[in-house]
């Protein structure tokens, strides 16, 4: 782990990690009403901070869990969207102006329909969505793909080369992936496969009585369900320890695929993302550009254009 204090129980900032303790700084940080922690984030008239200060601790605590790992000043140039996607569905079209006057009147009666069963659904929560850079990273995406307790030990494994990218060894933690890219982890390099060493550090959930001799241990540490989810976003086969990055997330009524320990479109979210639209980074000179992370998804558009503009001046020369 990068720094001792991060599962502080005295600054209670939830971070990616199993840790018990990091269980008991979420339930301080969101759940307890009598802890100051909780206070620090309860917004509206029993607030004494000026919006200034609310704003400024809705960014520390929900950076503390999205990406604490990363720079600052890097997450605002590379990892900060311009803007909120908007996810609404489109509006379907019944018909046209031509017609008589009852299939009209049928084509605004199902528009009503629609529109009310939007209105029901109610708005989908995008907030979380700010985070959607972040949630591409290859080291990220392994701890939500259940294969290492903590995103720091996710880094570790990359930067140690256990790590497959589409079949290849891969160093670098701060890819961000492309839909369809598959990485995999060396069952070998994960602690959660490896032997107990201390009795009482973490719990063998395959040690039962009647249990055969020869299966691999699966040590989770204790408190860990909470954490154990696999978002929709990926395909993980826990046989092979590999996963496929489908998709990049979205957000539905009701539901948004980013995981965070607040709510996704609540007032931590909200008061975070306008901290940020005020404080964005100057615009990005081309030195700077030269400096971006490694990115897939722009290199595989990059190797897409090269390869029109050459077929271009290939079909030109003929």
């Amino acid at each position: 782990m990068r720094d001792g204090g991060l599962l502080k129980i005295s600054r209670a900032l939830p971070r990616m990690s199993w840790h018990p303790k990091n269980l008991y700084n979420l339930h301080l940080r969101t759940i307890d009403p009598k802890t100051d922690h909780r206070r620090a984030i309860t917004f509206g008239d029993n607030s004494t901070r000026s919006l200034f200060q609310e704003r400024w601790v809705s960014k520390t605590v929900v950076r503390a869990y999205h990406g604490d790992h990363i720079n600052e000043k890097i997450f605002k140039q590379w990892y900060l969207p311009d803007y909120l996607p908007d996810v609404r569905p489109r509006r379907k079209v019944f018909g046209d102006d031509k017609g008589s006057l009852q299939e009209f009147a049928k084509r605004r009666k199902r528009e009503k329909e629609q529109e009310e069963e939007e209105q029901a659904k109610g708005l989908a929560p995008i907030g979380s969505l700010m985070f959607a850079e972040v949630e591409r990273r290859l080291d990220v995406l392994i701890f939500r793909s259940c294969f290492a307790p903590s995103v720091y030990e996710a880094r570790r494994l990359v930067v140690h080369g256990n790590v497959l990218l589409n079949g290849k060894r891969h160093y670098n933690a701060n890819t961000r992936l492309a839909p369809g890219d598959m990485f995999s982890v060396k069952p070998s390099a994960m602690k959660l496969l490896r032997p107990q060493q201390e009795e009482g550090k973490s719990d063998n959930v395959v040690a039962r009585p009647d249990a055969p001799p020869d299966l691999t241990p699966f040590n989770l540490p204790f408190y860990a369900s909470p954490w154990l989810f696999v978002p929709a976003y990926l395909e993980v086969s826990f046989q092979t320890c590999s996963a496929i990055y489908v998709r990049h997330p979205t957000a539905r009524p009701q539901y948004s695929e980013i995981p965070t320990p607040y709510g996704a479109d609540g007032e931590v979210i909200r008061h975070a993302w306008e901290w940020y639209m005020q404080n964005r980074p100057r615009k990005r000179t081309e030195s700077q550009w030269s400096k971006t992370p490694d990115d897939r998804l722009k290199r595989q558009m990059e190797e897409i254009r090269l390869g029109r503009n050459s077929l271009k001046l290939a079909t030109s020369g003929v």
